[in-house]
């Protein structure tokens, strides 16, 4: 997503606290915003909002190069690495800020491997590659997507995601029609809000 600034992403690697916080809330509110247009009308079905929440809160996966992975890591007291699935290709932690800003930080395991996050800094270099929610059942709320929404998922059902979540994707067409990655997400820190 080109409204990203690199000094935002530079800044998630401050040793200040409140730069950290600051630029965090700037990527948030974009990824939040692009997202929250193009799904609006999902939250408006019953049955989704019964799965998801009425308006479920955004967790905003920024995909950054190893480099400065490491160091935004650093910078934050080296929170936990997600399990992520060997076969995923991927290294992520969250970081949690004031107000219920939420990002999860994303990298490649091997930027010359194929994997979702090595394509898409190959492609796109460092921004937005996600916008993630949580969800009661995937699989149930794949089925709506299809039939009231005409929107197709990723994988035909769910699968394995990070911690033991269970995840689908679906690339949908924003106002400005970029598209952006959602996915939605089941497992033990998934209660919809």
């Amino acid at each position: 997503m080109s409204e990203i600034r690199p000094e935002w992403i530079a800044a998630l690697a401050s040793q200040n606290a409140q730069e950290r916080a600051k630029a965090a809330t700037e990527i948030y509110h974009v990824g939040d915003r692009r997202a929250g247009a193009a799904v609006e009308s999902w939250w408006q079905s019953a049955e989704l909002a019964r799965l998801c929440g009425e308006t479920p809160r955004a967790t905003v996966g920024l995909a950054v190069q190893p480099v400065t992975f490491a160091k935004i890591r650093a910078a934050n007291g080296w929170p936990r690495l997600a399990e992520v699935p060997r076969e995923q290709d991927a290294s992520e932690f969250e970081l949690h800020f004031a107000g219920g800003i939420k990002l999860d930080v994303l990298t490649t395991r091997d930027p010359e491997a194929s994997g979702a996050i090595a394509r898409y800094l190959a492609k796109q270099g460092e921004g937005i590659q996600q916008v993630e929610f949580p969800c009661e059942n995937v699989d149930r709320a794949t089925a709506i997507l299809r039939q009231q929404f005409g929107v197709q998922p990723v994988y035909p059902a769910k699968r394995p995601g990070a911690d033991g979540t269970r995840v689908n994707f679906f690339l949908v067409t924003a106002l400005d029609g970029r598209k952006v990655l959602i996915e939605l997400y089941e497992g033990p820190a998934s209660e919809p809000h």
